[in-house]
């Protein structure tokens, strides 16, 4: 699945189908997206809601790493593919991507 812009593309992983868009609001989290900006630079996300962050958090912390860390990560009320877009359309507006390095 791909949503195109004037200005940037978001490309969701070959096999994102009705089952992953499901499962991505129950597990609290989405990987693997790529931004494609109008420029050719492409940027992977990852999504997670609070409940997720606070569950990996937790995880890290009994392990014996009080920190939790994952490149490119983006923060959402709820991860859904609407929130996702308008998550995008958020950061290429406010010129996130001008401080990543692109894949």
């Amino acid at each position: 699945m791909a949503s195109v812009t004037d200005r940037y593309a978001i490309l969701f992983p070959e096999d994102f189908d009705e089952r992953a868009e499901h499962e991505m609001r129950l597990k609290g989290w989405f990987g693997g997206v790529v931004v494609e900006l109008q420029n050719g630079s492409r940027f992977e996300l990852t999504f997670f809601d609070p409940v997720r962050m606070h569950q990996e958090l937790s995880h890290s912390a009994q392990t014996g790493n009080p920190y939790f860390a994952e490149p490119n990560l983006v923060i959402l009320p709820e991860v859904t593919s609407e929130s996702i877009h308008k998550a995008v359309e958020g950061l290429v507006r406010d010129k996130f991507f001008e401080h990543l390095k692109p894949l």
